[in-house]
């Protein structure tokens, strides 16, 4: 066999080996199973919001940043985003909504959902109890024991006459129907507004009042 001087007739096994295997730098070995990317816990954030926005419903814009992955899936980059919060009439403090996966992501897990749990803010004049709404009333003795008209506000603006003819003792409580917030099932339904009354006494009493009273009050 002629041989050439450019090649070398043992030239193959100096780059396959005998086995066929390369003798260059060995790789490590690729793991059978990879490693499984695992979400991150949820993020939650406290939502306050009015009754008002509870009884009409309402939309609240909440500007997030977070860290999102680039298109080479191993760089980051830091992004602002507006999330839209619908609230819809008559949901309960606890309701939770949920924006799943928009958290931070990074090449190794999978981005936390983000959770907004609703808390009910303070109000000037109502406390709520589920769907019903509970104002206080104060009121005078003269008005508790002689009879009055209260006005009574709603949650949407308006005033309620409420006549009470009877003696008002302190705990009293009157309800005025379907006054409340709305059934979050069924919105076109709501719940009362239950008026309590607190009786505001006099400090004092001159002795001629105090005389007439002794007279004309019951003594039980």
């Amino acid at each position: 066999m002629d041989v050439d001087d450019d090649e070398d007739p043992f030239g193959a096994f100096g780059r396959f080996g005998f086995n066929g295997l390369s003798r260059g730098p060995r790789r490590a070995p690729e793991p059978l199973y990879p490693r499984r990317k695992v979400q991150d816990p949820p993020v939650v954030h406290e939502l306050r919001v009015s009754l008002e926005e509870i009884y009409h419903g309402s939309t609240k814009r909440m500007k997030i940043t977070r860290r999102r992955l680039n298109p080479d899936g191993r760089t980051v980059r830091t992004e602002d985003k507006i999330l839209h919060i619908v609230i819809k009439r008559g949901w309960k403090e606890g309701t939770k909504i949920t924006f799943p996966k928009e958290g931070d992501a990074t090449p190794d897990n999978i981005p936390a959902d983000i959770v907004f749990v609703l808390k009910d803010k303070p109000h000037a004049h109502f406390r709520r109890d589920g769907t019903n709404v509970l104002y206080c009333a104060l009121i005078s003795l003269k008005e508790a024991l002689c009879g009055c008209t209260v006005n009574i506000p709603t949650i949407d603006g308006r005033v309620i006459p409420l006549p009470c003819n009877d003696v008002i003792k302190p705990g009293t409580v009157k309800r005025l129907r379907g006054e409340g917030l709305p059934f979050p099932k069924v919105p076109t339904q709501r719940g009362d507004l239950i008026v309590e009354f607190k009786v505001r006494f006099p400090d004092r009493l001159a002795p001629q009042t105090r005389q007439i009273l002794k007279q004309h009050l019951p003594c039980s």
